[in-house]
């Protein structure tokens, strides 16, 4: 008796393990660099009820601004930003087909801009599920939602790093940036200093130095 309750737990903490991996949201994390003057898109078939949704950052290029765009697949906008440093879009689909996401820099005609983004595609909704007893068992039920809400939270924690990850190397960029104009112009003022005394010096051994006429 005691050999089947052991195995019994191992049993149940195995299948936990196998239902909160299974039931982890599909999160896909790109970098994508869009050039001046052009736009990248990105695609997903989705069915109709899925919860879908768009995270991103633009860490480097000009005013760290890109045009976004999110199109269903009857080519209507779900969503339209301009010049955005940063966002986070979710939706619910209305229909089966393909979604597109879609990064614009043609405001821009010489700068390139380069950003971070991830796409979040939920679960597809269940059909109904079947009478019997088995599958409708409550405390089931409630175990699944546990696992689908610490899915979730635990999606939008990754997320949150990710956009601490991104915005620590924007800054420790932008520090290098400032520490390198820092030094060469130190070095800049050390050499117009130095120029500067040297002058002082000829220019006053000239002034008194005693002209013989002969």
């Amino acid at each position: 008796m005691k050999l089947f309750l052991t195995w019994t737990s191992s049993s149940a903490c195995i299948l936990f393990s196998v239902s909160f991996f299974a039931l982890l949201d599909p999160c896909y994390g790109y970098f994508v660099t869009v050039e001046a003057d052009s736009s990248e898109c990105f695609f997903d078939r989705v069915k109709t009820g899925t919860k879908v949704g768009l995270t991103f950052e633009v860490i480097e290029g000009g005013f760290m601004d890109i045009d976004v765009q999110i199109s269903g697949p009857d080519g209507k906008v779900i969503y339209s930003g301009e010049r955005e440093t940063n966002g986070k879009y979710t939706f619910a689909t209305t229909s089966d087909g393909v979604y597109q996401y879609c990064f614009s820099n043609k405001m821009s005609t010489l700068t390139t801009k380069t950003i971070m983004f991830t796409m979040d595609i939920g679960d597809a909704p269940e059909a109904t599920k079947s009478s019997s007893p088995e599958q409708q068992n409550a405390e089931h039920e409630k175990l699944e939602n546990m696992v689908r809400d610490l899915a979730s939270a635990l999606t939008t924690v990754k997320h949150e790093q990710d956009y601490m990850n991104v915005r620590a190397r924007i800054h420790a960029s932008v520090n290098e940036n400032t520490n390198s104009r820092v030094v060469m112009w130190a070095v800049f003022e050390a050499l117009i200093i130095l120029a500067m005394t040297i002058g002082q010096v000829f220019y006053l051994k000239r002034f008194f130095e005693v002209r013989r006429v002969v």
